[in-house]
């Protein structure tokens, strides 16, 4: 077997296991590659290997789930085996089938041209149909939007009837169960009509197209002679049938991933996909990657017992290539605001010997269980943000803008119709029904729009509209351009509509329009903002901050410092996983992915009472996850005195104040004293912002709230700042 291709020394470059996976030519392979074991370089090494050995670009698929690491993969793959490495097909599995139904749609009966709804679109149909059936109403209780769009895609990815979902998932909306079948019957009739695709169908359409076109699966064994699929773990039943029927004329896939993080069943995520794969590919090979390079043994030791205890497994030990390193801090805090006060302070001591803030991140399992942290770190100064905020495509003036060019494409979008409609003054649903009627009737939609008549004072609104989609019909100009001429059309309606902020609105259309000019067309800029939008944030840098995260979102990051909070019952796992055997097992997958974010320093904090609803103060035990470690692999943080807690307290409200930002706003002001007084503007997480009226003694205060009224709390368990 030739070891070097080109100046590449593969042997010198990689460790053994990592060699024989890119050394790796026909037939199937599965690479179990454990957190830090260097799966990314395997990938792209074996990219490198096939091209400069003569495998042609064009037949290599690469799939990932995110666009953006299939580019900086290729990217890598180049600096190694030449510029030939950027022709390899790469991307996301919707990518890819948006691709291969642009092509094929018609052979699942709809137009090439169709639509890509995102999670929000699918929500607004379903809540119209829902509306149009009379399944919502005054005085009526049905399922929300967003529960109905969860239950039809679990449903689509499972290839279950709605009431086994139902019956399984969501057994309190039983009574609901036929009208919901029957709403996601319309659901997927309207899509048809409309030449409408949501996620899912972009998989399962792919998918319809493999299953009853034969030749169609010949022509993708002999265009993709290699198959590479990273985060294996995360397919779910549709994309492992996906990558079975196009590999099916050579068998030439190559899945890399870890069992062991395998977090994301809520998106459809089949755990057991990776764990049945050889069994789906007769003869497969299997290679794990246990070198890890990322922390140092002690750390591994304890994520390796975490992990120790699954019930099913590839099971493999992960060995540190870095020397050194002291073992993971267990603090054991008296509530959860003494946990956040210790957190606050240790990070304060990293940033005071030189760590950089965003080489530090404290996880936790779901969003509120840092609120308290979060006023704690605003009143020290110490500037963070928190992963997983809304998308960029997401906030309102973007949709309207998508929805305008949507219209500019296919004037008989009614989803995107009905949202630019209802912009305009005193025009509701049954108006904005009436105007499709017509457009519906007439032999040109476009002409009936413009030609709208009525004697309300919309009317010529409509007019204006239908006008100018008949100007950009056919429009010559470049994608900005024509952004530009929407832009100026919707400039008044968002002036109108957000007084208070217009000006930063009309920046993140700018923002939009910059990102258009990378976009040959309309229709793969559209594409691309419903399968791998950008964050809303995308743009500011996080290097001044430190990262707070919930654990599902930390997968794939590192960082010098983690905290791992909340770790009592009631905490983690999760109450909904209960007496839900497989979800209990994903919930201990997750601490391991949180636990092996560290590369040198891990803390774990058990808080010994929390607050529960409805009940106040109450014990609590340590996680199960946390009592299965073996003692001998912690250390014990000791807490601290009362005295050195004072201190403690003195130097954080003593920190500089000026560099204090956050996604949450500027940091609130403090006293030296840490008390309120009656006068005083404060926010609260939950109430929002308020008066201080009295503060009856060292441990109460009541406020008056603009919104949520006057409420007594207690400051030993509640997060509230000055503002």
């Amino acid at each position: 077997m030739k070891n070097e291709v080109g100046e590449i020394s593969f042997e010198r470059d990689l460790n053994p296991s990592q060699f024989q996976a890119v050394m790796h030519d026909e037939g199937p392979l599965l690479v179990i590659a454990g957190a830090g074991s260097g799966k990314t370089r395997t990938l792209v090494y074996r990219v490198a290997r096939l091209v400069t050995e003569g495998i042609r670009p064009e037949n290599i698929l690469l799939l990932t789930f995110t666009r953006k690491a299939a580019a900086t993969m290729l990217e890598r793959a180049s600096s190694l085996g030449g510029g030939a490495c950027q022709r390899v097909q790469g991307g996301t599995f919707h990518g890819f089938c948006h691709r291969m139904l642009r092509r094929y749609a018609q052979l699942v009966d709809y137009p090439p041209g169709f639509t890509i709804m995102d999670q929000s679109d699918s929500q607004d149909l379903i809540h119209l149909l829902a509306k149009q059936m009379e399944l919502i109403g005054r005085g009526k209780k049905f399922p929300s939007k967003a529960a109905l769009c969860a239950i039809f895609s679990k449903a689509a990815n499972s290839g279950s009837m709605i009431d086994e979902v139902i019956d399984l998932y969501y057994p309190h909306m039983s009574e609901h169960v036929q009208s919901i079948a029957a709403l996601f019957d319309a659901y997927t009739k309207y899509k048809a009509v409309h030449g409408l695709m949501d996620y899912d169908d972009l998989l399962l359409k792919w998918l319809l197209v493999l299953r009853n076109h034969g030749h169609i699966r010949e022509q993708m064994g002999q265009a993709f002679r290699y198959i590479m699929v990273d985060e294996y773990q995360d397919t779910n039943m549709a994309q492992a049938e996906i990558i079975r029927l196009m590999a099916s004329l050579h068998t030439n896939v190559m899945a890399v991933g870890d069992d062991s993080q395998s977090i994301y069943s809520f998106r459809g995520a089949n755990f057991k996909n990776i764990l049945e794969f050889p069994r789906m590919f007769s003869g497969t090979r299997i290679i794990k990657l246990e070198k890890n390079y990322r922390t140092t043994q002690p750390n591994l030791d304890c994520t390796n017992a975490i992990i120790a205890n699954a019930r099913q497994k590839f099971t493999k030990r992960l060995t540190a290539h870095r020397q050194g390193g002291h073992p993971p801090l267990l603090f054991t805090a008296m509530d959860e605001n003494e946990q956040a006060a210790f957190v606050a302070q240790t990070i304060r001591d990293y940033l005071e010997q030189g760590v950089e803030p965003f080489e530090i991140a404290v996880l936790f399992r779901a969003a509120f269980h840092s609120y308290q942290l979060e006023t704690r770190l605003n009143n020290a100064g110490i500037p963070f943000v928190k992963r997983g905020g809304m998308r960029l495509v997401d906030a309102a003036h973007i949709k309207d803008l998508v929805c305008l060019l949507r219209l500019v494409i296919n004037p008989m979008d009614r989803l995107s119709l009905n949202r630019v409609l209802l912009l305009m003054d005193r025009l509701g649903p049954k108006s904005a029904d009436k105007v499709f009627g017509q457009m519906m009737k007439a032999q040109d939609p476009l002409e009936a729009l413009t030609e709208f008549k009525g004697k309300a004072m919309w009317a010529r609104e409509v007019r204006n509209l239908g006008e100018l989609l008949v100007s950009l019909k056919d429009f010559s100009g470049q994608l900005p351009g024509l952004l530009d001429e929407l832009i100026s059309w919707y400039r008044p309606y968002l002036e109108d509509n957000y007084s208070d902020d217009h000006p930063r609105r009309m920046q993140e259309l700018a923002q939009l329009k910059a990102m258009s000019a990378n976009y040959p067309d309309a229709v793969e800029f559209l594409a691309d903002l419903a399968l791998d939008p950008p964050e809303k944030d995308a743009l500011h840098k996080d290097a001044g901050r430190v990262v707070l995260s919930t654990m599902h979102s930390a997968k794939g990051l590192e960082w010098k410092v983690v905290f791992v909070i909340g770790l009592a019952e009631g905490r983690f796992p999760s109450p909904m996983a209960d007496n839900r055997p497989e979800e209990i097992e994903e919930e201990r997958r997750l601490f391991y992915v949180a636990s092996t974010r560290a590369k040198d320093h891990l803390y774990f904090c058990y808080p010994a009472f929390i607050n529960v609803q409805g009940a106040g103060l109450m014990p609590a035990r340590p996680s199960r996850f946390l009592t299965e470690i073996p003692e001998r692999l912690l250390a014990r943080q000791k807490r601290r005195t009362k005295t050195q807690q004072v201190a403690s307290e003195r130097s954080v409200r003593a920190m500089p104040q000026k560099k204090a930002r956050s996604r949450q706003g500027p940091a609130p002001s403090a006293r030296p004293d840490g008390f309120f007084q009656p006068g005083d503007r404060v926010r609260h997480s939950i109430f929002g912002k308020g008066t201080v009226l009295a503060v009856p003694d060292r441990v109460r205060v009541k406020v008056l709230f603009d919104l949520a009224g006057e409420k007594t709390l207690r400051l030993d368990y509640t997060s509230l700042c000055l503002v």
